[in-house]
Parts: C-alpha cells; sequence; structure tokens
C-alpha cells in the first residue's frame, strides 16, 4: 500500500513515502538485508561520535528468541506486531566513554533508528517504532546492564494485508496521514512565535 504523505514542499520519496505500518506479511527477510540495516545504523551520526546505540533483534525463525520479545509488547502491539518477521528492541547507553551523562543518548538512538527506516524505504521494507512495550520486562528478560535503558521495539518486514488486523487497527491502517502543520512547531524570534515560511 502506498500513502505518500501530502508535503508543503517536494521532499525525497524515502520520507514522503515513509510511514508506519502494521499489517506485515510473515515473509522472511534476507539476512544480506537485515545487515544492511544495521550497517546504516552503524554509520548514523552522534553527539562526540560516542554511538549510544545498541540492539537485540530477533527473527521468526528463531522462535525462542522471537517470542522473548514480543512477550515484551503491550497487548495493543503484540496483535500485529507477531505478524512481522523481525523484532529489534533499540537502547540508549546513558553515559559517555568517559562515564559523564550523554543526555543525547535518546537523540542518538532516534537518528540511528531513522538511518536504519530509511534505509529499511530503500529495501522496499517497512518500519513501525512502538513505545508500547514493558520497559522493566524488557530489562529484566534481556539482562541490561543499570547504565542501558531499553528505547523502543521496531517490527520490520514487508507489507502485508490490512484484511487480516482488527477492525480499529484497519481503519488506521488504511485512513489518510496527517501531521501538524509546520506554523505549529517552527517558530523564530522566541518560542511560540510561528515563522513566516
Amino acid at each position: 500500500m502506498k500513502k505518500p504523505a501530502v508535503t508543503q514542499v517536494p521532499v525525497h520519496e524515502l520520507i514522503s513515502h515513509r510511514w508506519s505500518p502494521r499489517a506485515f506479511s510473515s515473509r522472511l527477510i534476507p539476512a544480506e538485508q537485515i545487515v544492511s540495516l544495521l550497517e546504516a545504523m552503524r554509520w548514523s551520526a552522534s553527539s562526540r561520535n560516542e554511538q549510544p546505540w545498541e540492539v537485540i533483534f530477533a527473527t521468526r525463525d528463531h522462535a525462542p528468541e522471537f517470542e522473548r520479545l514480543l512477550g515484551c509488547l503491550v497487548a495493543g502491539n503484540l496483535v500485529w506486531a507477531k505478524d512481522a518477521p523481525l523484532l529489534i528492541l533499540t537502547i540508549a547507553r546513558k553515559n559517555c566513554g568517559d562515564g559523564s551523562p550523554n543526555r543525547h543518548a535518546f537523540h542518538d538512538v532516534g537518528f540511528a533508528v531513522c538511518s536504519l527506516t530509511l534505509q529499511a524505504q530503500a529495501l522496499n521494507l517497512w518500519v513501525h517504532q512502538m513505545g508500547g512495550f514493558d520497559i522493566e520486562k524488557a530489562r529484566a528478560t534481556f539482562a541490561l546492564p543499570a547504565d542501558r535503558d531499553p528505547v523502543s521495539v521496531l517490527a520490520v518486514g514487508y507489507y502485508g494485508n490490512p484484511e487480516t488486523l482488527p477492525e480499529n487497527r484497519r481503519q488506521q491502517e488504511t485512513g489518510p496521514r496527517s501531521r501538524k502543520a509546520l506554523k505549529d512547531f517552527v517558530f523564530t524570534g522566541k518560542f511560540g512565535q510561528s515563522a513566516q515560511l
């Protein structure tokens, strides 16, 4: 399904065509494409080049690992994410190499996920990022050190059949996309003063 964004001015189609579907095909992703996604993440920018991202991934064909990661999701996400062939838990390392707090760690993890997402688009794969997971369960399940924070879980795969989704999710899947207008978040001079673009 294609749902290109209606943009105010043209942007690259890797951006305008990106959206977060819930209908995934169970078709497995070739290993070299998974490595390609992770390589895109590897080369993302980060503050002080700390590269504070780490991931734990699980593929559908390795059922025990997949079920452990799937088990961290909230029920609303579990109902559709179970069909994706790849799940990725993203993790932020909270401290810099010198031990000081890294206040940019979550930003940099998000930037790395964006790089992965754009690479996925280029490979005709789709990514749905989820904040709906049990953070403490993920921490315990995967024995994360105290200086690591789970950030999100990504469902990755080929687009599937929206008819497999529950009715409320199907409506979200096929409905129009929307975003805030630029004037609602782009300011100049001071906070809240909309830029005249």
